[in-house]
């Protein structure tokens, strides 16, 4: 199953995204849908509602009067925050039961207005924006809605700014156009993306990376950001930390394009723990078990120092199923010389543009060389790491460096 954040501000157009990945198989929970159950007549939605906010934001009928309940509401941030206070759990809850009754391999669609101010983004596997400019918004809404000016200007800047969208972004769909372009865009995306995804995650099965050496990316770091914060919610308590790792981590280094990230566990039982809840968010477990060991192992552990034992190198990898973003997921026992090692390695890249430099020529070299998997350029690269695990750790020696 693969699970799915739709949002976007108000007029953004949102809900043509929605029905377009309805068209095309997708299961859709929509948070709209939801939120206007759960304050029916008779619900225990609405009895807090009006508790909250008095019985002047019912109609005659006992039914919400939705415009009573929005101009008190978001009159100041903190009836805002008393409204969702209600609502939002009692949304989780039924969203929670709509999921549990999908099939394995479902796409689900989840249509969240507030999936950014809830903080729920890093929840799902990939999360879908939709955006446009706040006077094409007002305007929509005065339009087709029926807004007032102030009240539609009053909504849009009681949600999300376009900078915090962006932060929890995995994709950004502009809806400056048509609706007719938006729902090409939609429909590409769902072909080239999702369908590819939901089939890898149903079948273990790890997306592809493109092998070619590229130019550094200005955005690896954000979305870095982006996995990191998926990977803290799965992982939660049990990892010791998790950190961007690797080329893509070097500011201006050239790279596969294949995100690096380290999870730091206790042990190796934890990380066996740890399969299904990131499974659940995109990544799959791949049967590779250590790093390749080097001699002279560092480690912090005390009883491990200068270490040869080839089981300090042992770990398990993870792989995104995502074929839009390619991702490694090394998870290794804390103070073990692997783990320090990737953590050092980064570091000695930054601190030393001269060994940045070699480094570089080595990669370009070895990229020419026409290596067709990701492992081989990995393997090919070996002989070099030798000596500078040497070097990196000569320079932790000299400048105090810790992991």
């Amino acid at each position: 199953m693969l699970r799915i954040g739709l949002s976007g501000g108000i007029g953004a157009g949102k809900s043509t995204v929605s029905s377009t990945f309805h068209e095309l198989g997708g299961i859709i929970v929509d948070g709209d849908v939801i939120a206007r159950e759960v304050v029916e007549p008779g619900t225990e939605g609405l009895a807090k509602l009006v508790d909250a906010f008095g019985r002047e934001i019912l109609h005659p009928d006992g039914a919400l009067n939705r415009p009573a309940l929005a101009a008190i509401a978001f009159s100041d941030e903190e009836k805002r925050q008393t409204l969702n206070g209600i609502v939002h759990p009692l949304v989780a809850h039924r969203r929670s039961e709509l999921i549990a009754a999908a099939a394995e391999d479902a796409v689900i669609v989840e249509d969240i207005p507030l999936l950014v101010e809830s903080g729920m983004a890093p929840m799902f596997p990939l999360v879908v924006i939709v955006h446009a400019d706040e006077e094409l918004r007002v305007k929509r809404l005065i339009e087709y809605r029926g807004f007032t000016e102030a009240d539609a200007r009053a909504r849009i800047a009681a949600q999300a700014t376009e900078e915090q969208r962006r932060a929890v972004a995995d994709v950004w769909l502009d809806n400056s156009g048509s609706a007719g372009q938006l729902v090409e865009a939609a429909r590409e995306l769902w072909h080239s993306r999702i369908l590819p995804f939901a089939h890898n995650l149903h079948e273990n099965r790890p997306a592809r990376p493109t092998p070619a050496l590229v130019p550094y990316d200005p955005t690896w770091p954000d979305q870095a950001r982006r996995i990191l914060a998926r990977l803290n919610t799965a992982c939660g308590h049990r990892a010791v930390r998790i950190d961007h790792i690797g080329s893509t981590a070097v500011p201006g280094m050239d790279a596969k394009d294949v995100i690096d990230v380290q999870v730091t566990v206790p042990s190796l039982e934890v990380a066996d723990e740890l399969s299904d809840a990131l499974t659940a968010v995109g990544y799959v477990r791949v049967p590779v078990t250590a790093d390749t060991g080097k001699p002279d192992a560092r480690s912090t552990v005390a009883e491990f120092d200068h270490s040869n034992d080839e089981s300090l190198w042992h770990k398990r990898l993870h792989c995104s199923a995502d074929p839009g973003r390619p991702t490694h997921v090394h998870i290794r026992v804390d103070g073990w010389p692997g783990q320090q090692f990737a953590l050092l390695f980064v570091d000695w890249l930054r601190a030393n543009p001269g060994v940045q430099s070699d480094y570089l020529e080595l990669k370009r070299r070895v990229a020419a060389q026409g290596h067709a998997t990701t492992g081989a350029y990995a393997e090919a690269k070996e002989p070099w790491f030798l000596d500078a695990y040497r070097r990196a750790w000569e320079w932790a020696d000299t400048t105090g460096w810790k992991p």
